[in-house]
């Protein structure tokens, strides 16, 4: 080697790459959590479809058929449920345990940042709640005699509110100090949607309304159950949907401060 050449040579260690991008780093975390939920979630994105045509078949009982509120709001409950056990409670879960295990730590060795990993898997939950939804709407329009033209709003409820859901549980199971109480939290808030979604609003005593208020998904709920009226009004759909891209994008950052909180731990 000339003495020029040992100038040159490097003597210290070879620096570190640089951290990844977020849109990118959060696109390769959705596909990655994609492809792990197609295979180990598919029955339990048929129970939870199952579980909300079975609540539809329970209250057709009680709740005539036709364009009325009730009708409208146990379609709509139903359909938005199906998220709800996904996106909150599978998630919450799934944070819990991870964190619980240690899974945590191999994460917080990648290069990616912190908002990829809790957004990309969030993301991915409420994807795939998709098929579910979609069977769950049209069952439940077929046998409460809905009409279908506003079915086409799930395009926009389906990513916001289990954006919203997602975040919830994600923050659920992250901050839960034992993988057990984040189960118990995910059903919890699963139990909550359950109630809060799909009872009729006007049904429910006041201090309920309340908190029905402060649960995000019940506003896609509205919008969709606005939408399946025979002369939806669309300002309201709108405004349902505005707040539940608000609450949505709280709740993912929450979950982004509570990942951050639980990798440093």
């Amino acid at each position: 080697m000339t003495v020029r050449q040992e100038r040159t040579a490097p003597t210290g260690a070879h620096p570190l790459a640089p951290r990844a991008r977020l849109w990118p780093a959060l696109g390769a975390v959705y596909r990655a959590q994609l492809s792990r939920a197609r295979v180990a979630r598919i029955p339990l994105l048929f129970v939870a479809t199952f579980q909300s045509i079975g609540i539809m078949v329970l209250m057709r009982g009680v709740v005539d058929g036709g364009a009325g509120e009730e009708a409208r709001a146990v379609v709509a409950g139903s359909a938005v449920l199906v998220v709800a056990f996904v996106a909150l409670n599978l998630l919450a879960q799934y944070f819990g345990q991870l964190r619980s295990a240690g899974g945590l730590d191999h994460y917080a060795t990648l290069p990616v940042p912190a908002a990829a990993v809790a957004l990309g898997t969030a993301a991915a939950y409420a994807s795939f709640t998709v098929p579910g939804v979609l069977v769950t709407a049209v069952t439940g329009s077929l046998l409460y005699q809905l009409p279908m033209g506003g079915l086409w709003v799930l395009l926009a409820v389906v990513p916001l509110a289990g954006a919203a859901l997602a975040g919830l549980g994600a923050a659920l199971g992250l901050l839960a100090p034992r993988a057990e109480l984040a189960t118990l939290c995910g059903q919890l808030g699963m139990s909550a949607a359950l109630l809060l979604g799909v009872l009729p609003e006007g049904r429910l005593p006041g201090l309920v309304r309340l908190a029905r208020d402060l649960l995000p998904s019940t506003y896609g709920v509205d919008a969709l159950a606005v939408a399946l009226g025979p002369d939806p009004a669309w300002a309201s759909v709108a405004a349902n949907l505005a707040v539940c891209a608000a609450v949505g994008a709280a709740a993912l950052a929450l979950a982004t401060w509570a990942y951050r909180r639980a990798a440093l731990r």
